[in-house]
């Protein structure tokens, strides 16, 4: 009797293991075995048997809609077992409770939600009590939970009282928070009975490899009920429930079954307090967290991350960073990397659960100007985002606004090579080309790459690719010497102007551009009609604005473009364009002494606007030499068409050669902002010589010296101060410096013609002042001292001619070059 007994026992055990390890083939096979030699255990091989032949179905016909029909069919068996064992002898044998709740999962694979809600009402499934429970108990519980909330929300009820229904969706969300919290810590003991496992193997002496632990599945349902409770809350408008259920179950000690759930839940967090959970309504998580015991009071709560130095996040901006970073982490750690075709659906559906991260980050990271951090996070994902052209694109925007063009216009070229049908990608590299890169050949040629896509393949683009060819036209136009390439380009120009406003007559920028190229060709009043239907379309362009007010100032109309400026300074107070516009206009019209308090004021405004940036410890990645298509420069160094392409590679030279030797360091912050800062400084300096303030000129020039010594604009300031002090000599000398990193540069050539007139080279006078006519033949200045020269020389039939074209030329002249405006393509 003694061994028969021992055998029951070992048998009950073995069949308890494979229950634990979810082994129902052998739990199947253990329960015959065990009710042919007791047949006093009936109730409980029909409970072993019923629950065997539902868990093997579930796991090849998972509880879905879809699998009602097999269910019903396939079920019957488990289903008769199951009643058996819920019966009386079931109640003596102490496995009713457990039958019950595995009918109630019966009942809901097959559909009867009603006859599920019945078995969990036997089972008194809502006033169970909570305390420890073994590993497949906690399942059970959990899963019945579970398929308790999913039945109720299958059973609405009949009753229209609000009553009833405020308590069935009570019913149903602690439904789903209780089966959440069994099913985490369900999955926390599995790994727990994992690690014990392996150190008892461990143990053995063995040295043969051990087969791997095999993953613990949650399953369907109880993925399910885990997403569905916070989901309930944000249904009902309860988002502060919704975010401390959320962080509930994200506070949980991770476990191995729950990784791929961690993704998804962090990242649904993240787009709560994204969309629904900020400024006022934001509640930072409760700090008290950090200190909890490990285990909670409750038996039936997961252990929790507990401890003094964890981090918990202050405010929203934290939060949400922190969530998203932390689903980044996740997302790299998924990825499928193998490009094998088995792998094909794995790798799409975890490139679709990190692009998602991926988008949220930019939205974030954007919105708070942590683009280096978005950078790194791209970054990462490209190993496994090969031939991925949307990671790609994000990477090419990130990098162009990182400064970093080069590597933004290659990383576009990958980008228009994968989506071959695309035009955005080829616009993105002509924009780079135009506004960065100075190169508004490499420009159209991306434009008309763009327009050949457009007309195969349609996109409601078509204007746009025509702009863009027009855009390229018109600054090559300006940018080149020969006259007969300056009029081939701007006949280009103005055909594709054309074409764009035929397709769209509504876009101010067509408008603005045209406007744009009739001012460059002195073509002032065709300027003024475009640039007022420009204005008419869009009222607060603000580059439209600003060539508004050049053009009032070409007609002499100073009284009206100072009352635009005004106005115009009134809708953005925080513009240094405008303000540096009118600190020129009062000097022309006012004197020195207003256009210093403008200037000094311009200070301050930077301070406000840009000393923080300053602050920064990291430098950003622009080379300095790149920055000087600030509008805020002269017009030989303000924009792509002025400043050209071998001026930035001398000047990116000479920062390297500086770099090398430690005589210049960048300040520290972003490099745009301190050129800024330099350009004020050297306005600063030309109004201080205005008023024969010759020292505090040459103190901001100093100023000016400390933020880039290599910038040829003050090389030619220097020379400006040479000049008021009559040393022409050393003036001659500062202004062929800056010729020889800058040779567009109309102002140092006007004024090196002139010293050479002082110090009596007539003939290099001539030729320098016929060199700067060449570039930027609009200017009196130049004209005017052409004439000077050629009157020295004797030749006065040509003199006469150079000064009556500086009074032709005087005419359509604005108070500052209409190329000192940057390229827009806003």
């Amino acid at each position: 009797m003694t061994t028969k007994s021992n055998k029951g026992v070992r048998l009950e055990t073995d069949i308890e293991k494979c229950r634990e390890e979810s082994n129902w083939k052998k739990v199947i096979e253990l329960s015959d075995q065990l009710k042919l030699k007791h047949n006093s255990q009936g109730p409980l091989c029909n409970f072993l048997l019923g629950e065997g032949k539902l868990e093997m179905f579930l796991e090849e016909c998972p509880p879905l809609e879809s699998n009602i029909g097999k269910a019903r069919a396939g079920l019957a068996d488990a289903k008769k077992c199951l009643l058996i064992a819920a019966g009386e002898q079931g109640v003596k044998a102490g496995v009713a409770l457990d039958a019950h709740l595995l009918l109630g999962k019966l009942h809901y694979a097959t559909g009867h939600y009603e006859e599920a809600l019945k078995h969990f009402m036997e089972a008194d499934l809502h006033s169970l009590t909570e305390k420890p429970l073994p590993s497949r108990s906690l399942k059970i519980v959990a899963e019945s939970y579970a398929v308790k909330g999913l039945s109720l929300e299958k059973v609405p009820p009949s009753s229209t009282s609000k009553y009833k229904h405020v308590e069935w969706e009570e019913q149903m969300v602690r439904s789903f928070e209780l089966a959440g919290d069994l099913t985490l810590l369900y999955l926390q003991e599995q790994d727990k009975l994992q690690q014990q496992n392996n150190i008892n193997t461990g143990t053995t002496g063995s040295h043969s490899p051990q087969p791997a632990a095999p993953s613990v599945h949650m399953g369907p349902i109880l993925e399910t009920a885990l997403q569905r409770a916070p989901l309930l809350h944000i249904l009902g408008g309860r988002l502060p429930a919704a975010v401390n259920r959320y962080r509930n179950m994200l506070q949980a000690q991770e476990s191995t079954g729950t990784h791929s759930l961690r993704l998804t839940l962090t990242r649904q967090l993240a787009e709560v307090l994204l969309r629904g959970y900020t400024g006022t309504k934001y509640t930072p998580p409760n700090g008290d967290t950090r200190i909890k015991k490990t285990t909670s009071a409750s038996p039936w709560k997961p252990q929790t991350y507990s401890g003094p130095n964890l981090f918990m996040p202050r405010n929203e901006c934290e939060e949400i960073i922190l969530l998203l970073l932390i689903s980044d982490a996740m997302a790299g750690r998924e990825a499928v990397l193998s490009q094998s075709p088995e792998f094909k659906e794995a790798r799409i559906r975890a490139l679709s659960n990190a692009t998602a991260v991926y988008d949220l980050l930019t939205i974030v990271l954007v919105r708070w100007n942590q683009i280096s951090l978005l950078h790194e996070s791209l970054e990462r994902a490209l190993k496994f985002s090969y031939e991925e052209p949307h990671i790609w694109y994000q990477r090419a925007l990130c990098l162009e606004n990182m400064g970093q063009y080069g590597l933004a216009f290659e990383v576009t070229k990958e980008v228009a090579r994968m989506l071959s049908n695309k035009v955005s990608p080829c616009l993105l590299a002509a924009k780079i080309c135009y506004q960065h890169l100075n190169d508004a050949y490499e420009g159209i040629e991306w434009s008309e790459i763009a327009l050949q896509r457009e007309i195969s393949n349609p996109k409601g683009l078509l204007s746009r690719c025509y702009l863009y060819i027009g855009i390229g036209n018109h600054y090559a136009a300006v940018t080149t010497h020969l006259k007969t390439n300056k009029h081939t380009f701007n006949n280009a120009a103005v055909e594709a102007f054309s074409k764009a406003q035929q397709v769209d007559p509504n876009d101010h920028l067509i408008e603005y551009y045209i406007a744009m190229n009739c001012a460059c060709r002195g073509q002032i009043f065709e300027a003024m009609t475009h640039i007022k239907s420009a204005l008419k379309l869009c009222p607060e362009h603000a580059p439209s604005l600003h060539l508004m007010i050049l053009l009032l100032t070409a007609q002499k109309q100073y009284n009206e473009a100072t009352a635009l400026l005004l106005t115009s300074l009134s809708d953005f107070p925080d513009s240094l364009d405008l303000h540096y516009v009118k600190a020129h206009l009062e000097l022309h019209t006012q004197g020195g002494d207003t256009a210093l308090l403008t200037a000094k004021n311009m200070l301050i405004l930077w301070k406000v606007l840009h000393e923080e940036q300053t602050l920064n410890d990291q430098n950003d990645t622009k080379s300095v030499f790149q920055l000087y298509t600030s509008a805020m420069s002269d017009k030989d160094s303000s924009s792509l068409h002025a400043h050209s392409l071998a001026a930035s590679k001398v000047e990116q030279a000479l920062s390297e050669v500086a770099s090398s030797l430690s005589t210049f360091t960048p300040k520290p912050g972003p490099q745009r902002a301190w050129l800024l800062q330099l350009q004020i400084w050297l306005l600063l300096a030309e109004l201080y010589l205005s008023m024969d303030q010759i020292p505090s000129a040459a103190a901001c020039i100093q100023e000016a010296t400390n933020i880039y010594p290599l910038s040829h604009q003050i090389m030619y300031t220097r020379g400006l101060v040479h000049e008021k002090k009559n040393e022409f000599t050393e003036a001659r000398q500062c202004f062929q410096n800056a010729i020889s990193i800058n040779p567009s540069h109309v102002k140092s050539l006007q004024h090196l013609g002139l010293m050479y007139h002082y110090l009596g080279n007539q003939r290099m006078a001539e030729k320098t002042l016929r060199d700067a006519a060449r570039i930027d033949p609009y200017s009196p200045t130049t004209w005017f001292n052409l004439g000077k020269v050629l009157e020295s020389l004797g030749d006065h039939l040509r003199a006469s001619d150079c000064m009556a074209t500086a009074l032709q030329v005087e005419t359509v002249n604005p108070i500052l070059p209409f190329t000192s405006i940057s390229i827009t393509f806003d």
